[in-house]
């Protein structure tokens, strides 16, 4: 049910609270894109997952804030960090993670961000929810998503299975387009030791060879 829409000149502190969670969250993704280093990607990620977590927690959905911290905080970054160990993945500072197309991806992603901004501010303009503790609870968002929002969820169970899949393709070896256990091209046989090759002198003439009769 709404309400009068309240000052935005006099915020009150869960508003502050969620603007500085905003404020994190949207610079650690931005870290995440924009470093070198997968591993520091990966524990940005860790930042951003957690700073949306406490935007859950302050529009009081409880659930959905433990749930992004026990899912994707403690499954899916540990999920990325251990396909970057059994990809072999570089570790370090690489430069091939840089694509050259940062000016086209600055612009999609700002053109993105416009657009929702946009459409979320024109849509809920004049609306005005306050957070009332319960609403958030498992009852509610359970009836909620298996009653209104199935088909998108088993939806998006499909695609982090898929995800999961192409991480298990990556790490084997024995499946044509896996990981190389060595690189490519014949492998060198041994050279082993020959004992029919004789021995040199220091100044590098072949001993006298005796043969009999």
């Amino acid at each position: 049910m709404t309400e009068a829409v309240p000052s935005y000149l006099s915020p009150t502190g869960q508003e502050i609270v969620f603007l500085l969670l905003g404020a994190v969250a949207v610079g650690s993704a931005l870290l995440v894109v924009t470093t070198r280093q997968l591993v520091h990607a990966a524990l940005w990620l860790v930042v951003c997952f957690g700073a949306l977590a406490g935007g859950y927690l302050v529009l009081t959905a409880e659930f959905v804030a433990w749930v992004q911290v026990l899912i994707y905080v403690g499954a899916v970054v540990v999920l990325l960090l251990f396909g970057i160990m059994l990809t072999r993945a570089p570790i370090g500072r690489s430069a091939d993670l840089n694509s050259g197309n940062r000016l086209v991806s600055a612009v999609v992603a700002v053109a993105t961000a416009v657009t929702l901004v946009t459409v979320v501010i024109d849509g809920f303009r004049t609306a005005y929810a306050p957070p009332i503790p319960g609403r958030g609870a498992a009852k509610e968002l359970g009836a909620s998503v298996f009653a209104t929002w199935v088909l998108p969820f088993e939806a998006l169970s499909v695609l982090l299975l898929a995800a999961l899949i192409g991480a298990i393709v990556l790490s084997r070896t024995d499946i044509p387009g896996g990981s190389p256990t060595q690189p490519d091209g014949p492998p060198t046989p041994a050279q082993p030791d020959s004992p029919s090759t004789p021995d040199r002198t220091v100044g590098g003439s072949p001993p006298e060879q005796t043969g009999g009769n």
